[in-house]
């Protein structure tokens, strides 16, 4: 700004910084949050695989897959959890990197507002002493004119109003050039602290670009190690044989290897027909 005394631009720096750090902290709560229902889910997933019966009375290679798919789910549960761990600890750094910006950030702060603070005083006491000497001035005039008439009365007290009118200058210049030191150094530190504003803006975006990739990336990686941990699951089903389950259970519950004999006429009422009773038929082994 033109004026001197403005800190609009400066405000104006400030206030975006600080609405990058709340987006900083926006962020870092949706990491804590997203912990909050990985670690529900992981912890659902894992009571869900060891208290709900899924498929115990099965037999063989297919009991196999459902052991080693309930074991899977429990390692997609710990994977979650862990996630949430991982989160917690992306969050952490984030606000580490937040509070550490804002310390850095304070000691500038303080040396501007220190330099404001002397600035707009010094600029506060010119305009002062140079409103004194403009008053002087017409005042020594009507002075001096009016001691053409009374100037013996007056030449002392015109003395006094002159020498005051030079000591209010000399106290002007001093002020000025007081204040355009004043105003240099507040330039220069003005200049440096922007230049550090814009490095952590800097540091801030690159900081908070590279936590957003590193959190996708490690979604993906917990896509990816699901995914592993499935893939278990069907490599455990290709090995599942119907065949060998069948043959597993005929095994298993197989009472003999032969059938029944056909049940044969016994005649009780004639005894002169058919004297000779028929002989059952051999037993003849039956396969699957």
């Amino acid at each position: 700004s033109t004026d001197l005394t403005s800190t609009v631009g400066y405000d104006s720096i400030i206030q975006h910084l600080n609405d990058g750090r709340k987006n900083c902290k926006e962020f870092e709560d949706f990491l804590k949050e997203r912990a909050v229902i990985e670690e529900k889910y992981g912890k659902e997933l894992i009571n869900l695989s060891k208290k709900k019966p899924c498929g115990q009375m099965e037999l063989n290679t297919l009991k196999r897959s459902l052991d080693v798919f309930k074991q899977q789910i429990d390692n997609v549960g710990q994977g979650h959890i862990q996630l949430a761990q991982t989160l917690r600890e992306e969050a952490k750094k984030m606000e580490d990197f937040r509070e550490k910006q804002k310390l850095h950030r304070k000691k500038i702060e303080l040396i501007m507002e220190a330099i404001h603070k002397n600035r707009n005083l010094q600029y506060k006491k010119t305009m002062e002493v140079k409103q004194m000497c403009c008053s002087f001035l017409p005042y020594g005039v009507l002075l001096y004119l009016s001691s053409l008439s009374h100037f013996w009365q007056l030449f002392l007290k015109l003395a006094q109003t002159k020498s005051a009118l030079e000591d209010s200058d000399r106290s002007y210049q001093q002020s000025v050039t007081t204040l355009e030191k004043i105003r240099e150094e507040w330039q220069k530190e003005h200049i440096k602290a922007c230049e550090f504003f814009e490095t952590q803006e800097c540091e801030r975006i690159n900081y908070f670009r590279n936590a957003l990739w590193l959190h996708v990336n490690q979604l993906s990686q917990d896509c990816v190690q699901n995914d592993e941990k499935y893939e278990e699951i069907r490599k455990s089903l290709e090995m599942c044989s119907i065949e060998k389950d069948i043959d597993f259970f005929v095994n298993l519950r197989k009472t003999g290897s032969l059938a029944p004999a056909p049940v044969v006429y016994e005649n009780y009422y004639n005894t002169h027909r058919n004297a000779t009773p028929v002989r059952s038929p051999v037993p003849v082994p039956i396969s699957r």
